[in-house]
């Protein structure tokens, strides 16, 4: 008999699965191309299949780059409007990528600002937008 416990590997959701249980303030991610949407649960709508998330923080970039170089185009979406999406859109954050952008965001000297000259307005707008055209099936009516 083995004298040494086991120990049970936790296995993290997929992305796009219809299976997670957010929580409130819980981060989660949504990833679309080399953008990755950080957001915090208000709450969520088990019925209808939806969260409503308030957005912290876009990241542009290509997520196999140093942590440094993503922070380069972070948008910073504190202080915009809050969003309503399928949940299966969304997968939660790990904390390794999710601490340097709360960290980033939130050191008294940050200046995290647009290259392009959209507001973060802007960029969240167009990141929703390909989200929906991208998943238009998420987003259908569903039949009578």
């Amino acid at each position: 008999m083995n004298q040494y416990p086991i120990a049970a590997m936790t296995v993290l959701p997929e992305p796009f699965s219809s299976t997670h249980a957010f929580q409130p303030s819980q981060i989660v991610c949504l990833e679309h191309g080399y953008s990755r949407l950080y957001a915090e649960v208000v709450q969520v709508a088990e019925p209808r299949q939806v969260c409503w998330v308030r957005p912290l923080a876009l990241a542009v970039g290509d997520p196999t780059i140093s942590v440094d170089n993503q922070l380069a185009d972070l948008h910073d979406l504190r202080q915009g409007s809050d969003l309503l999406l399928p949940i299966a859109l969304f997968r939660l954050a790990i904390d390794t990528e999710v601490i340097p952008v709360l960290t980033h965001l939130y050191a008294e000297n940050s200046t995290v600002t647009s290259k392009t000259g959209q507001t973060k307005h802007q960029h969240l707008s167009q990141f929703v937008r390909q989200v929906c055209l991208a998943h238009r099936s998420l987003f259908a009516a569903p039949s009578p």
